[in-house]
């Protein structure tokens, strides 16, 4: 058996497997709470909600938005699966534009270990699999001004003083945690950075749900801003 296999099978059933299971599935809940609030905010206004992102509609997307440059092609099977999904406002083409890209990682263990009597483990690598999503996302955004990503983390690995958090500021590309960076910053909007919540107690619905939705109301803004409001009503519904 190769030692991928080995983990696989360790990891199943585990503390672990099933603290994530639970907190994608309240994580789910808010962003479903986010989506019905703005559609009751807006009506008229299509919110599409994916949980894959196929890397080939990136590509395609990067290639109509940069002509001149080179982009490789991808198996039509792979794709980037943020744990919250991807959801998006519609235009009246079709054409969509993401407002919310939310992933939630829990990391650590030890603190349960001690109780348990059991030695400490080395920390977990759960960030190193978010830096992965963040550079595609990043990419599949590099059109427009602001990065709608958010990420909600926490464990004991995030406890204060842990180093495990210079981890997170370096995919944050070493801006503040713990505050909202939806706009790109600095010359040319070079620092599409994204928003990092992380800690050690555990986040609750009602707090993803609230933080979520402050990101996905400026990102319509931004868009209605940019494109008009007008854009992304649609003509045949009445309600609006």
């Amino acid at each position: 058996m190769s030692h991928k296999m080995q983990l696989s099978r360790q990891r199943k059933n585990t503390v672990i497997n099933k603290t994530s299971k639970r907190q994608e599935s309240i994580l789910m809940r808010a962003v479903d709470r986010v989506k019905k609030n703005i559609e009751m905010r807006y009506p008229g206004i299509k919110i599409k909600w994916i949980l894959q992102w196929e890397l080939c509609s990136v590509i395609t997307r990067l290639k109509q938005s940069y002509p001149d440059v080179m982009f490789c092609d991808c198996f039509p099977s792979s794709s980037m699966r943020p744990d919250g999904g991807v959801l998006s406002v519609v235009d009246i083409h079709g054409k969509s534009y993401p407002v919310l890209i939310s992933e939630k990682k829990n990391q650590g263990t030890n603190d349960i270990r001690e109780k348990e009597g059991k030695a400490r483990q080395a920390k977990g690598n759960a960030i190193e699999r978010l830096g992965k999503n963040v550079i595609g996302l990043r990419a599949a955004l590099l059109n427009e001004s602001i990065f709608p990503f958010v990420c909600f983390g926490d464990g004991c690995d995030f406890s204060e003083g842990s180093s495990i958090i210079d981890r997170v500021k370096t995919i944050a590309m070493f801006g503040n945690l713990n505050q909202v960076h939806l706009y790109n910053e600095g010359p040319s909007g070079l620092f599409n950075r994204g928003t990092y919540y992380f800690r050690e107690k555990e986040w609750t619905e009602d707090e993803m749900f609230v933080r979520s939705l402050d990101i996905a109301n400026r990102s319509l803004l931004y868009y209605f801003s940019k494109y008009s409001q007008e854009w992304f009503v649609d003509r045949n519904d009445q309600s609006f």
